[in-house]
């Protein structure tokens, strides 16, 4: 029954660089956000660790300062409900106290484990029953990682956890992941919903020192004083442990029908759509993470997608920035400008925007960037427009893999920094030859989570009943002409890329010998 007299929802993000939080009513309007950042403390490049009780204060200090700015009492609440970014891996004692730092997703030192799962340990069968494609990402090469270089450690902890099961460790004393995180560890068979035994064999895990796997509508009640005062909550507030961040994406901009799918573009970018069963690539190229019974979310995530255009700003083009500045204009929409007065398809340039290694769907972190084509014809305008539309055939790379298992693409859903760039997103509509719709919102896992704890609570009995949340700001189609000739220039682009395969490995051994 439904309780009219709790009308907000928290909804609680922990993110890789800050923790933000939302008071959302039961229309979807977002009432007040607060964010509270971090740093990733990278003291060697292969190295991206956080603090953990640093985050747990930012969570603490994120829900009690956006109650404040909404304005709203302790007993209007109907539920904290969280989303959470994946990936990360805390050893703990049973005290319950961290023996490692927060080790992130982009903590890239189990990278030479990839070989050994792959060539040694049947990693492709690994990656079929669990869905989390191999690499130094995966929890499970992290753990393979810290058994073989910091053994003592090893043998110490009492627990591996991940940084919202560490949250709700020190609220509640109880450890538990939800499935959603817990199939994004390369660790947890995806039909059984409990721990793979092969995979806990890869690394020398035992299922008992993994925190208890439950539903992504679990919720804990019972907070201490202390906490319920530091909070700014009532000590019979429900939380609810929710799921991760790409998975609450999907179902906040209404991306959950069969040929529908998301793509987020901050710093990096991902493409997701949802199925309704677990399902793996053959060719191990996709993810596949859980959110509810019938609810999979399938795709890809791409390392290299805002952070090319600011390297663009910053390496590139710094002297047309300074000129845009100059003029009173951003320097991205001064670029921008630059890059519209250049045919579409820069000319026959292409750059493969892979700077920062690549994940889906090669899952290669020698990957590098190349322009290739470039003549004395080309001018910078055409790079600057060459590394727009390389991001863009990143995307079309991973809506190309997810097609062949599903079918072709209705429509796009665009969310991220990218999304207040038209010529960016009609880019995208050219490249992809799709529809692409802009929801009025950014803030999609936010809404996803706060949809995921009215559910979890029985205040709807489905997801359709909020599906009006999402609604279209924008709306673009594509240009048939200039979908034609990106065809033909992604074509090519994919086959440099795998000519260079080798090439990438060899740079890049160079580079790690030779670059201090």
């Amino acid at each position: 029954m439904s309780n009219v007299t709790k009308p907000y929802i928290i909804a609680a993000d922990i993110g890789t660089t800050s923790s933000k939080t939302l008071v959302i009513d039961r229309e979807g309007r977002v009432l007040a956000s607060h964010s509270v950042e971090y740093p990733l403390h990278t003291p060697r490049p292969d190295m991206a660790e956080q603090d953990p009780d640093e985050i747990f204060q930012a969570v603490v200090t994120a829900i009690r300062t956006v109650i404040g700015k909404a304005r709203v009492l302790p007993s209007q609440i109907l539920c904290v409900s969280f989303s959470s970014a994946m990936h990360s891996l805390i050893a703990i004692d049973r005290e319950l106290k961290p023996l490692t730092q927060c080790i992130t997703w982009a903590d890239n030192r189990s990278v030479g484990y990839v070989k050994v799962l792959k060539e040694e340990l049947d990693g492709l069968g690994i990656y079929r029953r669990t869905g989390t494609p191999i690499h130094p990402m995966s929890p499970l090469l992290k753990l393979m990682w810290f058994r073989d270089n910091r053994p003592e450690l090893f043998e110490q902890a009492y627990k591996f956890i991940g940084i919202k099961e560490y949250v709700f460790a020190k609220l509640f004393g109880r450890l538990v992941i939800d499935h959603s995180i817990a199939s994004a560890t390369g660790l947890f068979n995806l039909r059984e919903l409990d721990w793979d035994a092969k995979a806990l064999e890869a690394c020398g895990v035992r299922p008992e020192q993994l925190p208890e796997p439950v539903p992504t509508t679990f919720t804990l009640e019972g907070l201490s004083a202390d906490d319920a005062a530091a909070l700014g909550l009532a000590a019979d507030t429900p939380f609810v442990i929710g799921a991760s961040d790409g998975v609450l994406a999907n179902l906040g901009v209404g991306a959950y029908e069969p040929g529908i799918y998301a793509v987020t573009i901050g710093t990096s970018g991902a493409v997701r759509g949802v199925v309704h069963e677990p399902q793996t690539d053959p060719e191990g190229r996709l993810f596949c993470y859980n959110l509810k019974d019938n609810f999979w979310v399938v795709g890809g995530a791409i390392n290299n997608g805002g952070i090319m255009f600011r390297w663009v700003r910053d390496e590139l083009a710094t002297l047309e920035a300074e000129e845009g500045r100059g003029r009173g204009m951003d320097p991205y929409d001064y670029l921008t400008e630059l890059a519209r007065g250049v045919p579409v398809g820069s000319d026959g340039l292409i750059f493969l925007p892979l700077l920062a290694g690549e994940r889906a769907p090669y899952w290669n972190a020698n990957a590098r960037g190349v322009f290739f084509g470039l003549s004395l014809y080309h001018q910078k305008k055409h790079m600057i427009r060459a590394v727009l539309e390389g991001v863009m055939y990143r995307i079309h790379s991973v809506v190309s893999a997810l097609e062949e298992m599903n079918g072709p693409t209705k429509e796009i859903r665009a969310s991220g920094g990218f999304a207040r760039s038209p010529f960016w997103l009609q880019m995208m509509s050219d490249v992809l030859g799709s529809p692409v719709a802009v929801p009025n919102t950014i803030e999609s896992s936010g809404l996803g989570a706060a949809q995921l704890g009215m559910l979890a609570l029985g205040e709807i009995k489905d997801f359709s009943s909020v599906h009006d949340w999402m609604r279209v700001e924008q709306s673009l189609t594509p240009s048939a002409a200039n979908h034609e000739i990106y065809l033909q220039l992604t074509t090519i682009y994919n086959r440099v890329y795998h000519q260079l395969k080798n090439e990438f490995d060899l740079i890049s051994a160079f580079q790690q010998a030779h670059t201090k």
